[in-house]
């Protein structure tokens, strides 16, 4: 078992002195468990070890990159590993991802852990707070912006009238960023 501190410290001794038993360490523990993350994403085996090999080389490379006061070495970690599966998935145009995870659809190009560990702390924390709207907040809200849909075509949908759906969306939205300027301060 490794502590969240003993992983960040073993990171940010590969970072200042490239050391390699530090590495052998972290790569012994995380190796099977990011392999066993990218399968579950549904990678078959040889594509997942694959992977992993290029997220954990990424780490040696990135190390100088993580702050422990930003994330945990796993979430950093697991992040990379993340963008190496979207990487491989893009290089062979394999559309497997799961549509219904749009961090992934949505994932930034680069490979700037730090915003992308930004990035899966918000969606997370918006993910949690959709959960937190009404059943009539949530269905406008997934239909106006995960289904590119206008208020009049969800009215018609929904047969609800158009004010109705238009103020629906408002307060979910207002809701949302209440929630979210409550996590800023």
């Amino acid at each position: 078992m490794l502590s969240a501190d003993e992983a960040a410290d073993l990171i940010e001794a590969i970072a200042t002195r490239q050391d390699r038993a530090a590495f052998a360490r972290l790569f012994q523990y995380f190796a099977p468990r990011v392999k066993a993350f990218i399968m579950r994403g549904g990678a078959d085996p040889e594509v997942a070890q694959e992977v992993a090999q290029e997220a954990l080389i990424m780490v040696w490379r990135k190390a100088a990159s993580f702050d422990r006061t930003k994330a945990s070495a796993s979430t950093w970690l697991y992040t990379i590993a993340r963008n190496k599966r979207i990487d491989h998935l893009r290089r062979n145009n394999r559309p497997a991802i799961d549509t219904d995870d749009w961090l992934t659809v949505f994932a930034p190009e680069d490979d700037d852990a730090d915003k992308s560990v930004l990035a899966g702390q918000t969606y997370t924390r918006v993910k949690e707070l959709l959960g937190g709207l009404s059943a009539d907040q949530l269905v406008v809200i997934e239909k106006a912006f995960f289904e590119d849909k206008t208020h009049t075509v969800i009215a018609e949908e929904l047969k609800l009238p158009l004010g109705t759906v238009k103020s629906r969306i408002r307060l979910a939205l207002a809701r949302l960023r209440e929630a979210l300027e409550r996590d800023e301060s």
